[in-house]
């Protein structure tokens, strides 16, 4: 009697370190991987952002509010406009990041509606 299924392929019980080459080689790669993408603890300690762009401390709010709003309106002009010569899918990544861009904008229009803007005091 014939079986419905085919049996499963054998097992290949080779190490991948099939000589002490490969297992050097393995451990090197490691290695550079963590060097890379594991930052040391003295690294992470040390680190002092730069201030080269520096935002001034004595900005208002609604002046670094509406910056931001303007910044995003651009963006997302730049991405409809990529959007134009970009094949899909990409094309569908552009306008994705584009809506995110958006509503960015919203949240802070709305911000910007809900903030106080403090009157000059009248001159007597």
């Amino acid at each position: 009697m014939k079986k419905p299924t085919p049996n499963p392929p054998e097992i290949d019980n080779t190490s991948p370190y099939e000589s002490p080459d490969s297992k050097k080689f393995h451990e090197a790669a490691e290695r550079a991987l963590d060097h890379y993408l594991k930052p040391n603890a003295l690294t992470l300690r040390f680190h002092k952002p730069s201030t080269m762009f520096q935002v001034a401390p004595d900005q208002d709010n609604e002046s670094l509010l509406v910056h931001a709003c303007e910044s995003l309106a651009q963006a997302s002009l730049m991405t409809s406009d990529i959007a134009a010569y970009i094949d899909l899918p990409q094309r569908r990544t552009i306008l994705a990041i584009q809506q995110i861009i958006m509503l960015a904008e919203l949240a802070v229009n709305r911000v910007l509606d809900n903030v106080d803007i403090p009157q000059p005091a009248p001159h007597s």
